[in-house]
Order: structure tokens, then C-alpha cells, then sequence
């Protein structure tokens, strides 16, 4: 469970100091979501920028400058990859040819693995699930953020930010709220619409908003005039269960071991806001693994 934030200020209306304000706002009502790691991308005249630390987002301290229009942000709640190698932390940087790109994503994905064999795609000393969508869009050779969508398993909200001021959001399962300032030409957005409230609590300036839908299976783009397109990803092959969401396999192989089951599992039961703890007393009470895997799908832990 991490969270995505960030900003568009596509008329130029916004001071640097505005948008900072934002941003911290945002983040910080994001650390509800995950505290282990937080970054941000956004372009200014010398090219595409991520800035992140393993740091929760309060720590944090943004200086986007006033040509930066675009800020795509991620607070991260660690399951695969130490935050501590900052490598491991999004946003993560990719290139298609001379142009760069800068990838988030809210969830996880189960055949990270396997996606990586069958494509023979180049190892990586980043460990974080999510990379194998920066992976495969570079194998490419071209934003087929469709093509991705397809092949990932697992949860997901992606965003991706290009060197053209392009926002990118690949609606999966996981949530994601958009909302538009008229007034001052700016977007905003958060996972959630608690957090985005919360964020923009004291920004009454930006003046009413108007919420934008985006729905599971939409790829919805805003470019660097605020214009919104829309296409759509095949989202069939998920299964709709508990909550509304999606329900999917854990693994994509057979775990080594039962300790790197349960490592695994406790992996995925963070996503649903639980901690190793809880699952190693449901393991001391006699719940099997398949049992608290159930539990996990039905939201009854």
C-alpha cells in the first residue's frame, strides 16, 4: 500500500512557493499510505528530475523550481526491495531511446519473475516488483503503456511522467483521485480522496474543483496544456472480488521454501494494511498459509 500524488499546473499560475506548499501537504497526508520511502519527478530546462530519499514524506524537504509545471509524487510502503538502496524507491527513471521517463506505481505485482525470463529482459539490481513495468516499456522501444498493463499481474495504479510534461495514469484495482481547479489551471491528485482532501485542506486559492473519473482499465493522458485523451487497456483477465477489487494470484512461481512463503505472504498482507505480527499470531493459532490467503482476498482479517 504506498501512495501517488502529485500536481499540473498547465496555465503557469502557480508559484514555486505554491506548488511546494502543495506538495508537502500532499505528501504528508500521504505518509497515511507509507512512510518507508518518498520521491518525485518533474521537468525543468535541463531535463527530466527524480529526487527521492528513503525518508518519510514530513522529512522530506521539496524545492521544485517555478518552471517545473508537472510534479508526479510516490510515498512507498516497502514489500519488495529495501528502501534503504534508494535505487528501490519510485519514481523510477526509464529511457526510450534519447527520451527519458519517470514510472510510480501503487500495488504489487506477482510475476515480476517470470515476466523477466520469458522476455529476456537484462537483470537489474534494482529488487522492487514494480521496475518490470519501466523494463518492459523500454523493451519496446516506445510508451506502450497499453502493452505494459497487459502483461503485468498483481495490483496496480501506475502514473508516468515524460520529458514533454505528459502525465500518464494506467487505472488498475487501486484507487486514484483526480480533481481539476478551473480557475487556476492545475489538476491534483492522491490515491485517495481522504488524502487529497487532507492535502488541500489550507489551498483554497486554487479556487472549486471538479473531479475527472478514471476508471479501471482507462489510460488517461494530461499533456503540458491541460488537454485530457483517453484509450483503454483489456483489464478481463482480472477477477472482480471482495471491495470492488481484483483478485489475482499471489505468486508466479512456487515459492523455495515455507519460510519464503510466509515472507511472501507477510509481503502482500501489508498491502492490506496488516503487519507481520498479526500474521505470525493467525500462524500460532493454527491458521495454515492457504487460510490467511483467503482471509487476506475477503478483507475479514
Amino acid at each position: 500500500m504506498c501512495c501517488l500524488f502529485g500536481l499540473i499546473d498547465y496555465q503557469g499560475s502557480l508559484t514555486a512557493k505554491q506548488k511546494n506548499r502543495i506538495l508537502r501537504e500532499l505528501s504528508i497526508a500521504a505518509e497515511e499510505r507509507g512512510t518507508d520511502a518518498t520521491g518525485i519527478a518533474y521537468n525543468t530546462e535541463r531535463g527530466l528530475q527524480v529526487y527521492k530519499r528513503p525518508l518519510p514524506a514530513h522529512r522530506m524537504h521539496f524545492k521544485v523550481p517555478a518552471d517545473a509545471h508537472v510534479v508526479m509524487g510516490h510515498t512507498r510502503m516497502a514489500t519488495q526491495g529495501r528502501a534503504k538502496r534508494n535505487e528501490n524507491n519510485h519514481p523510477f527513471l526509464g529511457s526510450i531511446g534519447r527520451e527519458r521517463f519517470a514510472l510510480a506505481h501503487n500495488g504489487v505485482l506477482y510475476n515480476d519473475y517470470s515476466l523477466r525470463s520469458a522476455r529476456h529482459l537484462p537483470k537489474t539490481k534494482i529488487e522492487t516488483d514494480s521496475y518490470i513495468a519501466v523494463q518492459l516499456i523500454e523493451q519496446q522501444k516506445a510508451l506502450d503503456l497499453r502493452f505494459m498493463a497487459e502483461q503485468v499481474e498483481g495490483s496496480f495504479t501506475f502514473t508516468v511522467l515524460t520529458e514533454r510534461d505528459e502525465l500518464y495514469f494506467v487505472k488498475g484495482d487501486n484507487p486514484l483521485c483526480l480533481v481539476h481547479f478551473p480557475l487556476t489551471g492545475t489538476y491534483v491528485y492522491a490515491s485517495t480522496a481522504e488524502i487529497l482532501n487532507a492535502g488541500l485542506l489550507h489551498c483554497g486559492w486554487l479556487g472549486k474543483d471538479e473531479k475527472i473519473s478514471v476508471e479501471c482499465g482507462e489510460i488517461v493522458k494530461i499533456d503540458r496544456k491541460g488537454r485530457i485523451s483517453r484509450s483503454t487497456f483489456d483489464a478481463g483477465s482480472l477477477y472482480l472480488g471482495h471491495w470492488g477489487c481484483y483478485r489475482y494470484p499471489l505468486y508466479d512461481r512456487p515459492p523455495r521454501t515455507e519460510a519464503q512463503y510466509i515472507q511472501d505472504l507477510k509481503s502482500v498482507a501489508a498491502c492490506y494494511g496488516y503487519t507481520g505480527e498479526m500474521i505470525d499470531r493467525l500462524l500460532r493459532h493454527g491458521f495454515t498459509t492457504d487460510e490467511i490467503e483467503e482471509l487476506l482476498y475477503e478483507s475479514e482479517m
